[in-house]
């Protein structure tokens, strides 16, 4: 079957919220968001960053599209679909204290479990899996997906790049949540949302984040991934 955006579900309506909104991935992906009109909210460890952070991005060209608001980690997690953006060094711990608000939530985990020494970036092995199995673990009563690992932050955030030219990798369990996620997506301008299989399957997702690290820094660019015939 040929992929068609058409028959996935109208998201325009939802509210986001990132945690972490304040690093460059999660900045990214709200600006991204608001510009193609969805209502945004960014969460941080502090309420007073992201409230400051939410104002700055809410000043960017094409961020007035949408609506951007910021808070702690636990108002973003009172939305619609939650973004976990987060470092994974502290993901395990964010994402338990916030479990009860998470409860019945749509999560899209965009953690990569990457670990840096002289040879470069490698994966970091996680007892659950992956990144995305840990949440779900952490969060059974959540509706955990994994996407939006490969997307540059640097394109993302910058206001001057029109399109986006990437596919995003979507996986979970919930075929419905992943629609969604794979909507959201598609609401960014130039990509695709593209189901890439369970939530067993996110391990080699995130882990592919080290090889495109090591294509950008060797060829200076922000590579990004797009899957063919489809």
């Amino acid at each position: 079957m040929a992929f068609d955006a058409s028959v996935l579900p109208d998201v325009s309506g939802l509210t986001v919220g990132v945690l972490g909104g304040t690093g460059p991935q999660g900045r990214g992906l709200a600006y991204r968001l608001a510009r193609a009109g969805q209502r945004v909210v960014l969460g941080s460890r502090s309420a007073e960053r992201g409230v400051a952070a939410a104002a700055e991005l809410a000043g960017l060209p094409g961020a007035d599209a949408g609506e951007v608001t910021g808070g702690d980690n636990a108002a973003a997690a009172d939305c619609d679909v939650v973004i976990a953006a987060l470092p994974y060094e502290g993901h395990a711990e964010t994402l338990t204290s916030l479990r009860g608000v998470l409860t019945g939530r749509i999560l899209v985990d965009c953690v990569n479990p990457l670990g840096f020494d002289q040879r470069g970036p490698y994966p970091v092995p996680v007892p659950e899996g992956s990144a995305a199995e840990q949440a779900a673990t952490l969060l059974p009563e959540t509706r955990v997906t994994a996407a939006f690992h490969h997307v540059s932050a640097v394109l993302l955030t910058d206001p001057m790049v029109a399109t986006v030219d990437t596919d995003v990798l979507v996986l979970g369990d919930d075929r419905a949540a992943a629609e969604t996620v794979q909507a959201l997506a598609g609401r960014i301008a130039g990509v695709r949302g593209v189901f890439a299989g369970r939530l067993r399957n996110a391990g080699q997702i995130e882990a592919l984040t080290a090889n495109l690290i090591a294509i950008n820094r060797r060829y200076k660019a922000h590579a990004g991934i797009r899957i063919t015939d489809v």
